[in-house]
């Protein structure tokens, strides 16, 4: 069985928000489960300059029908106007952990 999982990445301006969508996207069940992770350098350009940060990774594991709710919490509880907000396909990966992600995201 294939729940049609996909992790959904979010860079952080700081730890302590990295954190904050962590939990709070695990306690509402929009992620099963979250990683987070750095320091991280990030290079990028943003209305006309190249910009340097220190961000932080978050990685969340939800199901492809929770992914646009999952998306819309990030933006409420998120400081950036645009922020990274990327949903990738889990292809494939333990059976019993997919399924765990899939009964862990429902409401």
């Amino acid at each position: 069985m294939n729940p049609d999982c996909v992790q959904v990445t979010v860079t952080a301006a700081s730890r302590e928000e990295a954190d904050r969508i962590a939990e709070d996207a695990v306690e509402r069940r929009l992620a099963a489960c979250a990683q987070v992770q750095g320091p991280i350098a990030s290079v990028y350009r943003w209305e006309g300059r190249l910009e340097h940060a220190a961000e932080w990774y978050c990685h969340l594991k939800t199901t492809r029908a929770r992914a646009a709710a999952l998306e819309a919490r990030v933006r409420e509880l998120h400081g950036y106007r645009n922020p990274e907000i990327i949903a990738l396909p889990i292809v494939a990966g333990s059976a019993e952990y997919l399924r765990w992600i899939a009964s862990e995201t429902t409401s």
